[in-house]
């Protein structure tokens, strides 16, 4: 008998079942009385798998996977608690096959050439044909998917993989082309708190001996940010916690005890997900980066998707502070980046960062005052053909058309800027952008009239002094501070429904 570290590796299928806690059938440890909640209430058949609807369907892949119509290779991909340790189970359970489990964080190419070479003779002997299942396969390294190939090319194995990392990036692509690629989503609430009320009245779970109070319940399925073994694991906990104090039921008081974290008042489908993002947006919009951190706080401690809050850092770094520091959406983007990366709780630092940044950073919002108003023109109907000299002149006819006659190139002029008509004759002298003057975005303002009088061709203006500066800024902030500054101003601030 084998041991991986993962699973232990029974008696070929079919062999004579076993007890409770001891090696089942299909080569994993069967559960005991004294196993974790998560794996005593795994789904004992596809029926009873839940949150994969898009790939449960009569005909769909997984279906065929799990009930052993095809032997096609597959490569699970979703988030921890989604589901794919679940599914290796249920396949695992069809008589007619091998089973063999193996984790990418212990195994080598020795072990997966010898369950290779295995399958190979059993199959050539007539054998039941072999199912490989590799955990984390995106910790394999290149040649250790690589030695994989040449079994899933010819069926030697059917292999069943699994990840939580994009397997674009971390799965070779000749393994890849060679499986189904199957995406698991996270579980949405619903899904999560059947699974809890499940548990608690099924007699592998809590057998109905306590009652979940609606208020605990509401914080575990908080919590679990659509993992369903981390709520199974804290409502394990919380039972715990209410049989120690003699309690028959698990209130919110015994649920906070037992995962040692408060509940916030937060429900990402109500009004405190939208009020709560927009005090954040606004925070930082006023550039109160300790209020902004705060409000930060609040959405990860209360589970908050952290793709949706990096997804509105991107969006401020444009919307509010724009060019008045150019930098602001490189930061906000490497933020988002570090969040599909690395991940909670980690990435938490990253949002930090970013959102300091973007809070003390100046602001502007002449980019969507600029784009605003080119969209409405166009909107309206305002515009016309390209202009003969900017059209495209590479293709054969192109210049009996008189496409590209009398383009001027740029570069051969010193300046690197010439006279010459980019706009459509009916927007020629239109002025959509209009910088502020906060931060780098002070130096445009000083360079775009020049720009824009040197392209339109108009002469330079009279000389005139400049007016002595002001002794000191008026009050309320520094001079020339937008009082406004925001198209997303008194709650307009894009966080709706259809924008999550």
């Amino acid at each position: 008998m084998q041991s991986d570290a993962l699973f232990t590796l029974g008696e070929p299928a079919g062999a004579p079942s076993a007890p409770a806690g001891s090696v089942g059938v299909d080569g994993f440890t069967a559960p005991g009385v004294d196993s974790p909640l998560p794996v005593r209430m795994r789904p004992a058949s596809i029926d009873e798998l839940v949150g994969q609807e898009h790939l449960l369907a009569p005909g769909a892949p997984l279906r065929q996977l799990v009930e052993g119509l095809a032997p096609m290779s597959v490569i699970l991909w979703g988030p921890p608690g989604s589901g794919k340790t679940t599914i290796a189970h249920l396949v695992a359970r069809a008589t007619d096959r091998r089973f063999v489990a193996m984790s990418a964080l212990t195994a080598g190419v020795k072990d997966v050439r010898a369950v290779i070479d295995t399958a190979r003779r059993q199959r050539r002997a007539g054998g039941p044909p072999t199912v490989l299942f590799i955990d984390e396969v995106h910790r394999f390294s290149k040649t250790q998917q690589d030695s994989l190939l040449a079994a899933v090319e010819d069926r030697t194995v059917t292999l069943l993989a699994a990840t939580t990392e994009n397997p674009y990036f971390s799965v070779i692509s000749p393994l890849l082309s060679r499986c189904v690629l199957l995406t698991l989503q996270p579980l949405d609430d619903d899904a999560v708190r059947g699974l809890l009320r499940r548990a608690v009245a099924d007699e592998r779970g809590l057998g109905g001996a306590l009652v979940l109070e609606t208020g605990a319940e509401d914080h575990l399925v908080r919590l679990a940010g659509g993992d369903v073994r981390k709520a199974l694991t804290a409502l394990e906990a919380a039972a715990a916690t209410a049989a120690a104090l003699g309690a028959g039921r698990i209130d919110l008081a015994t649920a906070e005890q037992a995962v040692d974290v408060a509940a916030v008042r937060y429900d990402r489908d109500g009004d405190a997900h939208y009020d709560v993002v927009s005090a954040f947006i606004k925070s930082m919009r006023g550039s109160d980066v300790d209020a902004a951190l705060h409000w930060l706080a609040r959405m990860l401690v209360a589970g908050e998707d952290a793709r949706f809050i990096a997804r509105r850092l991107v969006i401020f770094a444009s919307e509010d502070v724009g060019m008045a520091d150019p930098t602001a959406l490189t930061v906000a983007t490497a933020a988002a980046h570090a969040v599909e990366y690395v991940g909670l709780p980690e990435a938490q630092l990253n949002l930090a960062q970013a959102v300091i940044h973007l809070a003390t950073a100046p602001k502007s919002n002449s980019a969507t005052a600029a784009i605003g108003a080119a969209v409405a023109d166009v909107r309206a109907g305002r515009g016309g053909p390209v202009p003969r000299a900017l059209r495209d002149a590479h293709y054969a006819g192109a210049r009996g058309l008189g496409h590209g006659t009398g383009y001027r190139y740029p570069h051969d002029d010193h300046r690197g800027v010439v006279t010459q008509q980019y706009a459509p004759d009916d927007l020629v002298g239109t002025d959509y952008y209009q910088p502020s003057g906060h931060g780098v975005e002070r130096a445009v303002a000083g360079r775009l009239p020049l720009l824009r009088r040197i392209v339109r061709g108009l002469a330079a203006p009279a000389f005139r002094a400049e007016p002595a500066a002001p002794a000191a800024a008026p009050a309320g902030g520094p001079a020339g501070m937008e009082q406004g500054n925001g198209a997303s101003e008194d709650g307009n601030d894009a966080v709706g429904k259809d924008q999550q």
